[in-house]
């Protein structure tokens, strides 16, 4: 067995709390900024920080899960999670996150393959989401018929544990909804990243869910949705390479500091702009996307 060294990591502790914070406040998955560090700035380190792709997908969903499980105890505490809401989303992501976190297991060689598609992802998220959010009282922007559809709903109401009462029309999952929910709880199981960046344009873009109803909904949906992907993963990698094969001395930095940027992410929502903290994620995932691109085209051009 290799022997670990347990404070090789220890710089990951502070990082990490930055990370999950960042996530709670805009509802994003935290495995979308772990997996660039852990696969873009740890080679950059030394050799001493040897992770693979595969690796490095299921610490972040693992890391991700406490984040996150963290993160929904103080949404629920503000009393801002429409659980109801959540289940059709919750029911189309799980079965088939599951399946492309079998897939993986059948991919974990293929490190420029894995790349190649994570750059791929995040520079098509990058435009996606820094298209403008419609304000969520401009009615002038709804078709006649999604003004229809949207009279047709049930109407929901969520008081916060501060007292502020959200009024807004039940989210519609729809055929486009479904799609897109599919698509983004596959890639979360793929590459650990894509359930939380479908989920929230949905409810605020599509749905007029107000943003902090829409955060909190969104992190009860990406939870349980990595949660069902990470023990797939964590299970196939673990039957593959062994216990070591997730990196244990990296984790135990992780997912303290995720606990606590979960707590600390809930308690600064609104401080922030939505606008603001989609353009800071968006150009966050470009430079990603760009970086990771350019590690490929290198690997490739080495063959």
């Amino acid at each position: 067995m290799v022997e670990l060294d347990w404070v090789q990591y220890w710089f990951m502790f502070p990082i990490s709390i930055c990370v999950a914070t960042t996530a709670m406040l805009s509802g994003i998955g935290g495995a979308a900024l772990f997996i660039p560090i852990f696969v873009i700035i740890f080679p950059l380190l030394g050799p001493e920080y040897p992770l693979t792709t595969a690796a490095a997908i299921g610490s972040a969903l693992m890391t991700e899960v406490f984040g996150f499980s963290s993160g929904f105890v103080g949404y629920y505490r503000k009393k801002l999670i429409d659980f109801h809401s959540a289940i059709p989303f919750i029911l189309v992501s799980v079965p088939i996150a599951i399946v492309g976190a079998v897939l993986l297991a059948s991919l974990k060689d293929q490190e420029v393959f894995l790349k190649g598609a994570y750059a791929l992802l995040m520079l098509i998220l990058c435009p996606i989401i820094l298209r403008h959010t419609p304000a969520e009282s401009d009615h002038s922007l709804l078709s006649s018929s999604d003004m229809k559809n949207k009279s047709e709903r049930v109407k929901m109401s969520i008081t916060s544990r501060d007292g502020i009462k959200y009024d807004y029309h039940k989210p519609r999952l729809g055929v486009f909804g479904a799609g897109a929910t599919g698509v983004g709880g596959f890639i979360t199981g793929l590459l650990g990243v894509g359930i939380g960046e479908v989920i929230m344009p949905q409810l605020v873009k599509r749905n007029r869910v107000p943003v902090a109803v829409a955060a909190a909904t969104s992190v009860f949906t990406v939870i349980i949705t990595i949660a069902s992907a990470s023990f797939t993963q964590v299970t196939a990698l673990i039957a593959a390479g062994g216990i070591n094969a997730i990196p244990w001395n990296l984790v135990v930095y992780t997912i303290p500091a995720v606990i606590l940027g979960g707590q600390i992410g809930p308690r600064l929502q609104g401080k922030i702009t939505q606008g603001t903290m989609e353009k800071i994620i968006a150009v966050l995932f470009g430079i990603i996307g760009i970086a990771m691109a350019f590690i490929v085209i290198r690997q490739l051009s080495a063959f």
